[in-house]
């Protein structure tokens, strides 16, 4: 039987569309019929990538009002209607949130054709130490034998349940690590976690979630679709569609300017996925003081101003005599037994050039067995230098390189000598640091490397700053010895921890547009 919903809850609301549409009470499947829609593209693009991704555990932290919880109640009446199936517990924080979420796996089960009881509302009883606790719930069952509950709060277990279980605006949720912890128990049995939610301040233990997914202490899917994302897969497009509006650029332009207007100071964090409150140190000094080593040199090569003019002979043997003599002793004492990676943070004028070599050592925590500074180098002698320092290290298994300006070039030559496996060259943009930066950091938290006891060291680091909720080199320069510095051994040592944590054995094909042949220049993490 298909859905039919009972009297007293009717999907039509009171107010016409036109008025629950401008005062933003409208609910996504109150806008339109399923059917109405393209069939070649009813769920847009990062619904789609949301409903095809499998994993056991799945968070999407996203813009209000995408369609986030439209796009899994497709995908969750599908799996309960079917014999395969399994049950779906979706937990909201208030009846409303049931009972929109019924509603639309109610929609999708007659987009499907799929048998299925009416909508049932009825209480569900919450056994708690202190007694019963009556939770407002709704309920659909499907002629597989599986169900669909919709909680309006959560519970305090979930015990001898078994299924998908979908903590919607967990951000809000009351003890989210106690429910999160109750909700992976069915993962044994094969159940599900989604956890789907706007930001709710950077201190809340939904972005600390998030962060641990970033740094890799928590083997979850994350996925992130702020306001300009949804965009760019069609979301005003379809807006414009169901209410039979007439798209432009400009309109949607203005769209989004008036939504950014209306959420003011909270913007931000509504329909970026930027939690509030995200300005502050990064790095303690005393965290980055833990894993310094005064037994590690940093070598600091400097070019007088004219350096550039003279003949190309005269500054290659000049730069060759300062390797010999400082850094090839060092490559030859490397035990010839161990993985070796380098991150580079390029610069020509103003900031300086740093390289970072990593040792990979037998309990697989990384050591920089030196660093390499240099101001006012030529390009030619930069590029000397990385090859002479990638030729030596034993090993060598990958590095990471600052592509962005002039780098681009070292970047690139580095990449066709080295080959498209082992070099990745890094456009170094806000993604770059909310993705990377976490992974380097817990190094440090874990005690699992090992950088230069080294003032200007420590500076650097102390310049990462989290700004909106990303770790970013903060703008000011610190003037050191003869020239300027900006965060540079932070970015070197970012980088370096990235081509260790993605290295290789190996060629791996990166599909391309126009070609099939291997290319690591990270465009999509760096775009």
């Amino acid at each position: 039987m298909t859905i039919e919903t009972n009297t007293p809850f009717p999907l039509t609301p009171a107010l016409s569309l036109g008025e629950r549409v401008a005062e933003g009470r409208v609910r996504v499947g109150e806008l339109f019929s399923i059917d109405s829609l393209p069939q070649d593209g009813v769920l847009l693009g990062y619904q789609k990538r949301w409903v095809e991704d499998k994993s056991p555990v799945k968070v999407w932290e996203k813009s209000r009002r995408i369609g986030a919880t439209w796009a899994e109640a497709a995908d969750d009446a599908l799996i309960t209607a079917t014999e395969t199936g399994m049950d779906v517990f979706y937990i909201g924080y208030n009846k409303d949130m049931a009972r929109e979420f019924i509603d639309e796996c109610a929609s999708w089960l007659r987009h499907y054709q799929l048998a299925a009881n009416e909508i049932e509302e009825f209480i569900f009883k919450d056994k708690t130490p202190e007694g019963d606790k009556d939770i407002h719930a709704f309920r659909i069952d499907c002629g597989s034998g599986f169900k669909i509950l919709a909680l309006s709060s959560r519970p305090s277990n979930l015990r001898g349940k078994q299924g998908i279980v979908i903590i919607d605006e967990a951000a809000f949720h009351d003890d989210l690590q106690g429910l999160i912890k109750a909700a992976i128990a069915l993962l044994m049995w094969g159940g599900r976690v989604r956890i789907i939610t706007t930001h709710f301040g950077e201190g809340n233990p939904f972005n600390e979630v998030v962060n641990q997914i970033r740094e890799g202490k928590l083997p979850y899917s994350l996925h992130r679709t702020t306001l300009d994302d949804a965009l760019a897969d069609g979301l005003y497009k379809r807006i414009c569609l169901v209410l039979g509006k007439e798209w432009s650029p400009e309109a949607e332009a203005t769209w989004r300017d008036e939504l950014i207007k209306f959420y003011g100071e909270h913007s931000d964090e509504e329909l970026f996925c930027i939690p509030s409150k995200g300005s502050g140190i990064y790095f303690t000094s005393a965290l980055i003081r833990s894993c310094m080593k005064e037994d590690i040199p940093v070598l600091r090569w400097t070019c007088k101003d004219g350096f550039d003019e003279l003949p190309d002979e005269v500054r290659r043997a000049e730069c060759q005599a300062w390797l010999d003599d400082n850094l090839d002793p060092l490559l030859q004492a490397l035990d010839k037994n161990r993985n070796h990676f380098f991150g580079e943070d390029f610069a020509r004028d103003v900031d300086l050039t740093v390289i970072m070599p990593l040792t990979e050592m037998q309990n697989l925590s990384l050591r920089a067995p030196f660093v390499v500074e240099l101001r006012n180098v030529p390009f030619k002698q930069q590029e000397q230098i990385l090859f002479f320092i990638a030729d030596h290290l034993p090993n060598f298994r990958a590095g990471a390189l600052d592509a962005r300006g002039n780098g681009q070039y070292l970047a690139e030559v580095a990449m066709q000598r080295y080959g498209a496996d082992r070099i990745f060259q890094i456009m170094l943009t806000q993604q770059t640091y909310r993705d990377a930066m976490p992974k380097y950091k817990v190094r440090f938290e874990d005690k699992t490397i090992e950088i230069p006891k080294d003032a200007d060291i420590l500076d650097d680091h102390k310049v990462v700053r989290l700004e909106k909720g990303i770790p970013l080199i903060s703008d000011s320069r610190k003037v050191a010895g003869e020239g300027k510095r900006h965060g540079d051994s932070a970015v070197a040592g970012m980088l370096a921890v990235y081509a260790a944590d993605n290295a290789i054995s190996g060629l791996i094909e990166y599909e391309t547009v126009g070609s099939s042949r291997a290319y690591t220049k990270m465009e999509g993490f760096l775009s």
